[in-house]
């Protein structure tokens, strides 16, 4: 935004000191004339004859204005003169954090976010907008990184299947004998693959923005629903599934939380142990929260691959691989849905193999 020109916060500061300074000057002033100066008589004293004379000096008003007005002035000017010195140079040394954030949030306009304050020295009101703004930095950060991930992955994942598409379509065209029924099943199938990763992007942008309406909801029927809906899945690959909990009143977008619970489900199912997998669903109420946790019997997994399972595209590479491998965006959004919802998300490995993962998101106390 164009703005006209001003005075400085610094000149504005200084003027105020030395404004400051003259008025205190000029109250002293006026204090020293109400209270001394107006107890002096205005004419020489007169002793009448046959008094005895004492030679003290009687000072008269006149002659004191004469002598004071003056040196009142220099007084005046001199407090004029440090007020303005003295107030540039306390108002410079006040104003040089202001100095080092202004600086790191031009950088920051220019697109360098790794730029961070650090002001030095004991926690103040400028030390509290620098470390709110070292804070912001360091998010906005990690924020760009990976959005700049999830364009990267994302381009690279919609290119495979259009990749695989243009490669069938030249062998049909370079043999018109081939089995065109076998072709269509192949391109259906990666055609349905590209159609679910561009609706999980698109579900990804929408919970990013938080453009939903807001309703009462009940995890526990939603866990009932995942899990109604995906026990052929489960009996498909001999899993077995256990839901427990009561009433987990929240609100938020029924649709939104139905998709999160059915990642959950769904991922727990497709990476198990084929046959003897188990998968467990519950929810609870908390202090100020309510819980969805889903736990599954797998792999082993280290607390270093369990915190990047939420990365867009990422997969457990010691994780069993089925023929749902998915589009790698199940956690990732799980996560955006927990996050649009304020709540937290939490991966933490089973000591007996496989994952635990628990979604925290605030009670409905009127629910």
């Amino acid at each position: 935004m164009d703005r006209a020109p001003g005075p400085s916060v610094r000149l504005r500061l200084t003027l105020s000191y030395a404004a400051f300074l003259m008025v205190a000057g000029a109250l002293l002033l006026a204090a020293v004339w109400l209270f001394l100066l107006r107890y002096v008589p205005e004419r020489a004293l007169i002793v009448p004859s046959g008094t005895p004379i004492r030679y003290d000096v009687f000072p008269v008003r006149s002659n004191l204005l004469r002598v004071f007005a003056p040196r009142a002035a220099g007084v005046l000017a001199f407090l004029l003169v440090f007020g303005l010195v003295g107030g540039w140079f306390l108002a410079g040394r006040m104003l040089a954090p202001l100095t080092r954030v202004t600086e790191a949030t031009r950088k920051a306009a220019n697109g360098s976010l790794s730029h961070r304050i650090r002001l030095p020295g004991r926690r103040d009101e400028f030390r509290e907008l620098a470390d709110a703004f070292d804070t912001m930095l360091a998010r906005l950060d990690a924020h760009v990184s990976e959005q700049r991930r999830f364009a990267a992955n994302a381009s690279h994942e919609l290119r495979t299947p259009l990749a695989i598409t243009k490669a069938l379509l030249d062998v049909a065209r370079s043999d018109p004998e081939h089995d065109t029924g076998e072709l269509l099943d192949r391109l259906h199938a990666v055609n349905a693959r590209a159609i679910d990763l561009t609706e999980a992007l698109l579900l990804v942008s929408r919970a990013e923005q938080r453009s939903f309406a807001r309703e009462d909801v009940d995890l526990s029927l939603l866990a009932e629903e995942a899990t109604e809906t995906l026990l052929p899945l489960a009996e498909k690959h001999g899993i077995g599934i256990e839901t427990s909990g009561g009433i987990t009143p929240t609100t938020g977008s029924e649709a939104l939380l139905l998709q999160l619970t059915m990642n959950l489900v769904h991922n727990a199912i497709v990476h198990n142990l084929p046959g003897q997998g188990r998968v467990w669903v519950s929810t609870a109420v908390l202090a100020e929260t309510v819980a969805l946790t889903v736990e599954n019997t797998g792999e082993h997994l280290t607390p270093e691959l369990a915190g990047t399972l939420t990365e867009p595209f990422r997969r457990g590479t010691e994780r069993v691989h089925t023929d749902h491998a998915g589009a790698g965006l199940g956690l990732a959004i799980v996560r955006t849905i927990t996050h649009a919802h304020d709540g937290t998300l939490t991966l933490t490995p089973r000591p007996s193999g496989g994952l635990r993962i628990t979604v925290e998101l605030p009670v409905n106390v009127g629910g």
